[in-house]
């Protein structure tokens, strides 16, 4: 009779544990989109020494940021050439969704301008590379 007594207990936290389990199909909560960035110019812009702004964006269509990051500050002619590009990689979790990724600038005294491209939903990796000009 004890030994009936002591697997009572046993048997309900092992039906309890059981009972908890989830079911069904689990999201792949670790789906990401890698986007690489690659900034340089072609141009030789040495006599210039108006100050550039460059930040990297992701965004989903829908216009929501999901990253967004300003690099340094920096004279025109200091873009490094194509033998010193300046490499950036994010990884971003992966909702389905379409993303547009790229480089916003803007130029003291001139004016704001992108280069932007599109990550289509299938696609895990994006290479944005953009030779300013």
């Amino acid at each position: 009779m004890n030994k009936k007594l002591a697997i009572l207990p046993v048997l309900a936290i092992l039906i309890f544990m059981l009972s908890c389990q989830k079911q069904g199909v689990q999201s792949n909560s670790s789906a990401t989109k890698t986007i690489k960035f690659i900034l340089y110019t072609n141009k030789d812009f040495s006599g210039v020494n108006d100050t550039i702004n460059f930040s990297l964006t992701i965004k989903k269509k829908s216009n929501i940021t999901v990253f967004d990051s300003a690099l340094t500050s920096m004279r025109i002619k200091d873009i490094p050439g194509p033998a010193n590009k300046m490499i950036f990689q994010k990884t971003v979790p992966d909702d389905g969704s379409t993303l547009i990724v790229g480089f916003n600038y803007s130029i003291k005294n001139v004016g704001y301008s992108w280069f932007l491209d599109t990550v289509a939903v299938n696609e895990k990796l994006k290479v944005i590379e953009y030779p300013f000009q």
